[in-house]
């Protein structure tokens, strides 16, 4: 089996994005022990459930522990529980016969079958209803499914790997979360840590980023400024590993010369230091948060599905953070009847 050592060597000489190892290079103390824990349960058939803030790389690490299983074979099975609507929820997981419902012409397997002998991930576990909740519960506890419409369950050879930036713990105590489910769940728990809580991986992270940028683009590689370091190092990073990419995606392509400066990093990482520099207050990290998501939603014209899919999250989940902090629905420009949401 894998120890912390050896991942961590791999997570470092990986540049494939599918591996799901780019967002954990670095050799910090939190990044080894989340690698040697991952490593140590990949192998396993056991239910994992993975947190941690947006843009961490919670995905990528499923998609890791799946390559690293006796699975890795098998299907890689995501289903974005934000964005399917209750009423389609039951034939997408479960699948449906001929017949089942109107327009049903034919049989159709759900994702459940679909990731027979591979593996299953619940993306964004908490955004399920109470009702939905329920379904996946039994589903988990009995291994088996029924298509709609149908008289024969399938049993299922399925491992199961939750994803949430939802601390569920309180949401069991908000009732929004069954706490049967949690529990099934949280067989073996992985908390991936925030960017900010590892200052000392942001370097090579930086210097990966800038690596692939260029030559994706066809482009010399730059070398990142000390003093460009210095501030990556002391910038909190809202939007995690992710903000990190797309800032020296954005960095590498506005430099003109062979050096990445400050002024080639994006104004709202440079306005965000200056929030953090006033001589009276600080800003929290929900206003950090919020002046992200503004940026992003600037940058792709209000277009609400690009916005949640560059931030990694659902777009339920972005609606209900545009409604928490305030943030306009379409561009303020824009006239009433204006919707730039596609």
């Amino acid at each position: 089996m894998a120890n912390g050592r050896s991942i961590r060597h791999t997570a470092m000489l990986s540049s494939d994005a599918s591996s799901g190892s780019e967002f954990f290079i670095g050799a910090s103390s939190s990044l080894t022990a989340l690698l040697r824990d991952a490593a140590r349960v990949a192998p396993t058939d056991a239910t994992v459930v993975i947190t941690g803030e947006s843009g961490t790389g919670k995905s990528l690490l499923a998609r890791w522990i799946h390559e690293h299983s006796r699975r890795a074979v098998g299907p890689f099975v995501v289903i974005d529980c934000g964005a399917l609507p209750e009423s389609l929820l039951e034939a997408e997981l479960f699948g449906f016969e001929r017949g089942a419902f109107t327009g049903a012409a034919t049989a159709k397997a759900g994702r459940f079958e679909g990731a027979q002998q591979g593996t299953l991930v619940l993306d964004e576990v908490a955004a399920l209803s109470l009702a939905a909740q329920a379904k996946l519960l039994r589903a988990l506890e009995e291994r088996r499914v029924m298509r709609l419409g149908g008289t024969r369950a399938v049993t299922l050879d399925v491992r199961f790997v939750a994803v949430t930036n939802t601390d569920l713990a309180a949401a069991v105590k908000r009732q929004a979360f069954r706490a049967d489910l949690f529990h099934r769940l949280n067989t073996i728990a992985l908390e991936v840590p925030p960017l900010r809580a590892r200052p000392g991986d942001i370097a090579p992270l930086a210097r990966h980023f800038v690596t692939r940028a260029a030559q994706r683009n066809g482009l010399p590689c730059p070398k990142l400024a000390p003093e460009t370091l210095a501030f990556l190092e002391q910038y909190d990073f809202p939007g995690n590993a992710r903000e990190l990419m797309h800032a020296m995606d954005y960095a590498t392509l506005t430099a003109a010369g062979a050096v990445i400066y400050r002024e080639h990093l994006p104004a709202r990482m440079t306005a965000a230091t200056a929030l953090m520099q006033h001589p009276t207050r600080k800003p929290t990290l929900a206003e950090l948060e919020a002046a992200y998501i503004r940026e992003i939603l600037q940058q792709v014209a209000w277009r609400k599905v690009e916005a949640a899919r560059i931030l990694g999250i659902s777009r339920k989940n972005l609606y209900e953070k545009l409604r928490a902090y305030g943030i306009p629905y379409r561009p303020p420009s824009q006239d009433a009847n204006g919707d730039a949401s596609p």
